[in-house]
């Protein structure tokens, strides 16, 4: 089975600019999205004991996400910066907004969902590392975005072992198509979403 997919909407070149631009408020979203992420994966083993092959996926992940928390950091503080309180990211919530009830269909949509996220994770960091002339920092960005590869390639791996495939390539149509709106609605800013 193939777990790879394509996302219906590209980033605009401009949100590259738009990051850059304001590059300490981008390494500050991109800090809390790293231990948000973390902390989604680690939810994840809470809630499904019954699944062993996804709490070792979300052990490595929730692991991989706080070492890239620890590394943005590290960053940030050698820039003078602290991380700003904790909002919600708006492209996350419009997101969350398209998850399905019901036990079943939620966990189809977790992982769905967050393998969208990311994909586009992947697709960002891939951008600013392009766009990046400091050698570590592009560095850094280019490694970021191969981890997102992977981790969105577990989500559908976790999706397709625990449902049918038919079922959900139908679903992640729809997902897709909601992400793609999103995306070309919500406005740029120097954030990861």
């Amino acid at each position: 089975m193939n777990n790879e997919f394509e996302l219906r909407a590209t980033t605009s070149p401009h949100w590259v600019k738009v990051a850059l631009a304001d590059f300490d408020a981008f390494l500050k979203d991109h800090a809390a999205c790293e231990r948000k992420a973390a902390a989604l994966a680690m939810s994840m083993v809470q809630h499904y004991p019954d699944k062993p092959d996804l709490i070792r996926g979300m052990i490595d992940l929730a692991m991989e996400e706080m070492a890239h928390f620890r590394e943005v950091i590290k960053i940030m503080l050698a820039k003078g910066l602290q991380q700003d309180n904790d909002e919600k990211d708006p492209y996350i919530k419009a997101l969350l907004k398209h998850m399905g009830k019901g036990k079943k269909a939620y966990l189809l949509d977790r992982l769905l969902i967050f393998s969208i996220v990311e994909k586009r994770g992947h697709e960002r960091f891939h951008l600013v590392g392009e766009a990046l002339e400091d050698a570590k920092l592009k560095d850094f960005y280019q490694r970021l975005a191969r981890a997102e590869y992977r981790h969105y390639t577990l989500f559908m791996d976790l999706a397709l072992q625990y449902f049918d495939e038919t079922e959900v390539r139908a679903r992640l149509d729809e997902l897709l198509d909601a992400e793609a709106e999103i995306i070309n609605n919500l406005p740029l800013r120097a954030a990861v979403h």
